[in-house]
């Protein structure tokens, strides 16, 4: 018998259009043979479809279609099984599931929010738990945890928006103490959005008051110098990891934006290049240029591997996450930038090198998923003792008087 496994992916996110790319590239992967896969896509608005059509990416072009011909559902758990119902006048149990992979990135999707509704239903999910996915979300705790944790990262401060706007002046001053150029990010939000360079005082106030627009959190941190990029990912969970192929970031830009990571030319060097210059339509990650190996030294290989696996495992973090790492080549010091808990095309393309081609991949992910939720579940959660038996009856005595009608 098949597992029944369901993809959600999209979501109140502005990188709504890459959950989209990332999830059919993968539903197109997983092994058919032994999973059922359902797809159920969240739209902007929050509302949950499922169909068929929605393994095709020609059907969000037009999203009218999606609100028309699929079902509009919702998740529960109904007797011990985790089913979904279409919602309107004449409900229906359209399908159950055993499993769920999100496939989102974002805020809403990616942060924990997501990960919270379905451990709270109890179904077992893929990838991160709550606690690991807020802080692989959130670059201002993140760095937060790796400075706690002995782990090397640029120089930052993070503030608020209301701060900024109460002590503008205070906060600019620690941020020339850092030294310019600095990069000035949106604490939560992926793919690069709302991200800029700040060279003086001037950019430095424009680049805030743009990153303002997408969150209410703010990280400045300092640009590192003689820059190369590179990203490693990492499979398992606290208690076991493998580490893929480190990629080298080709960028024409201070850092890689989001046109050069899903709108790119595609020009991959290396073993993966016939491979991804023969895939059709979006790429998501994929279409970004990188070379693959990175261009480092084996001690500088092993460095960074060994960084990933203490990330991986400082954050809590359980499936397959993308360790994104800057490197100084002219002091040869490696920084982590940051942690993806759920990478554009989750980062399949760095693990076929390794000879992990796509559909073991997303198989192991979701093997890895089974496990942790075992774990989880026989861990004490509630007693099965109720203290309120009685209370009506001996609790409220004391209160007599003391409840205002």
């Amino acid at each position: 018998m098949k597992i029944k496994l369901g993809v959600i992916f999209g979501g109140e996110t502005v990188e709504h259009e890459v959950s989209i790319i990332s999830a059919i590239q993968a539903i197109n992967k997983i092994d058919q043979e032994k999973y059922e896969v359902v797809p159920i896509y969240i739209t902007k608005d929050r509302e949950w479809y499922t169909g068929a059509m929605l393994t095709d990416v020609e059907v969000y072009q037009d999203l009218d279609l999606i609100k028309k011909y699929a079902t509009n559902v919702v998740l529960y758990c109904k007797n011990g099984s985790f089913v979904l119902q279409s919602k309107g006048l004449f409900k229906k149990i359209i399908t159950d599931l055993d499993v769920v992979f999100p496939i989102v990135h974002g805020t809403n999707v990616e942060d924990g929010v997501l990960q919270g509704y379905l451990q709270t239903i109890g179904i077992p999910y893929v990838g991160s738990n709550v606690y690991a996915s807020v802080v692989g979300q959130d670059k201002a705790y993140m760095r937060d945890i790796f400075k706690a944790n002995d782990i090397n990262c640029p120089n930052y401060i993070w503030f608020y928006d209301s701060d900024f706007k109460n002590n503008q002046e205070e906060i600019i001053k620690k941020i020339e103490k850092i030294g310019y150029p600095v990069i000035v990010k949106p604490a939560t939000t992926g793919s690069s959005i709302g991200i800029g360079v700040a060279k003086d005082k001037d950019k430095l106030k424009e680049a805030i008051e743009e990153a303002i627009n997408y969150d209410s959190k703010i990280v400045v941190e300092e640009m590192i110098p003689n820059l190369m990029e590179v990203n490693i990912a990492v499979l398992g969970n606290y208690e076991h990891q493998e580490t893929s192929v480190i990629e080298e970031v080709l960028s024409k830009s201070s850092f890689l934006t989001y046109e050069e990571k899903y709108i790119g030319s595609s020009k991959v060097k290396g073993k993966l290049g016939a491979k991804m210059s023969a895939v059709k339509g979006s790429k998501g990650m994929a279409s970004a240029d990188r070379k693959i190996p990175a261009d480092i030294s084996d001690k500088m290989t092993k460095e960074v591997e060994e960084l990933a696996v203490r990330v991986f495992k400082a954050l809590g973090s359980s499936g397959n996450a993308r360790i994104d790492m800057l490197i100084d080549t002219k002091a040869k010091k490696v920084y982590v930038n940051e942690i993806n808990s759920i990478p554009g095309s989750l980062a399949f393309y760095l693990w076929d090198p390794k000879g992990k081609d796509y559909t073991e991949l997303l198989d192991d992910m979701i093997n890895i998923a089974i496990k942790d939720y075992k774990r989880r579940e026989s861990k004490t959660h509630s007693f099965k003792t109720n203290i309120l038996q009685g209370f009506a009856k001996n609790g409220l005595k004391g209160m007599k008087g003391k409840v205002q009608k």
